[in-house]
Formats: C-alpha cells, sequence, structure tokens
C-alpha cells in the first residue's frame, strides 16, 4: 500500500461484528486488520478495489458508527474505495472488475487510469454484469452489493 497509489485486493474479506477493528484482509500471510490498516497514513493514494466479501459491512445494532474495511482505507488516505455490502459471487466478481478497469482506461483515454471516475466506472460495471444476469432476485444478491465511497 506505501508503494502504490492504487490498490485492488481480490481475497476474503472478515467483518468482526464483535471486535470490529480485528475485522480484515485474508493475505496469503496472514490477516490485515482494520486497526492496522487505519494506522496508516500515508500520503498521495488514490483508490483501492476491495473485491472481497464484507469489506463496507457495518454493525446493523451501531448503524450510526462506520467501522469497516472500506472506512479503514479512507481513514489510510485512500481518496476513493470500492468495496462490498455483503458475500460476493467468485464467479462474478472478475467481471465487475474487469468491466470497472475498462470503463476507467476507455474514459481515462491517453492519460490513463482516472480515479476520480470511480463512481462512474461502478455503475458501468454494475450496469454491466446486471445485463448478463438479469433482474431477478437472486441476481440482485449479485450485482448490488457493490458500493463506492470518496471522491
Amino acid at each position: 500500500m506505501k508503494s502504490h497509489r492504487w490498490a485492488h485486493f481480490a481475497c476474503h474479506g472478515v467483518q468482526d461484528l464483535h471486535q470490529p477493528l480485528e475485522s480484515g484482509l485474508c493475505l496469503y500471510d496472514g490477516r490485515l486488520e482494520l486497526i492496522e490498516i487505519m494506522k496508516q497514513k500515508i500520503p498521495n493514494l488514490d483508490l483501492v478495489f476491495l473485491s472481497t466479501c464484507q469489506t463496507s459491512q457495518g454493525d446493523l445494532e451501531l448503524s450510526e458508527e462506520v467501522v469497516h474495511l472500506a472506512a479503514g482505507m479512507l481513514a489510510a488516505g485512500y481518496r476513493g474505495v470500492v468495496g462490498t455490502m455483503w458475500s460476493i459471487s467468485d464467479c462474478h466478481g472478475p467481471k465487475f472488475a474487469t468491466a470497472f478497469y475498462q470503463y476507467l482506461l476507455r474514459e481515462g483515454g491517453s492519460e490513463g487510469l482516472d480515479s476520480t471516475r470511480a463512481a462512474h466506472a461502478l455503475d458501468y460495471a454494475t450496469r454491466t454484469v446486471r445485463e448478463t444476469l438479469g433482474s431477478d432476485n437472486a441476481a440482485f444478491l449479485t450485482w448490488v452489493p457493490y458500493v463506492h465511497f470518496g471522491y
């Protein structure tokens, strides 16, 4: 995270409702916990895409408090975060990411990736996957959990 302005995590995410600061991303060498992420103050970060389960799921009992992985990434210094409100499909996660980055590359032109267009890219990715899956209840649970925080 300290070496690059952009990050993309495609791994398992854990939301710990009893100890929210112990929520984390499951990496090959252990869990990167929310408390460790929030301790980071890294300048010039643009965007992190959390293609993992439950990265923006808060506690229903404490709806006024925002303690989740996406908020932790904002606290660490990212200007924008894409996260998920619940578990996501391993099958469709890569399709979301592909459409998301295709949009950013297309719209960025010769400038490349433009994180200020992330919300538009997520909308495009959602519409793309929705067109494939349809709008029934099962499909809805697949294409709706992705959210964008930040600018």
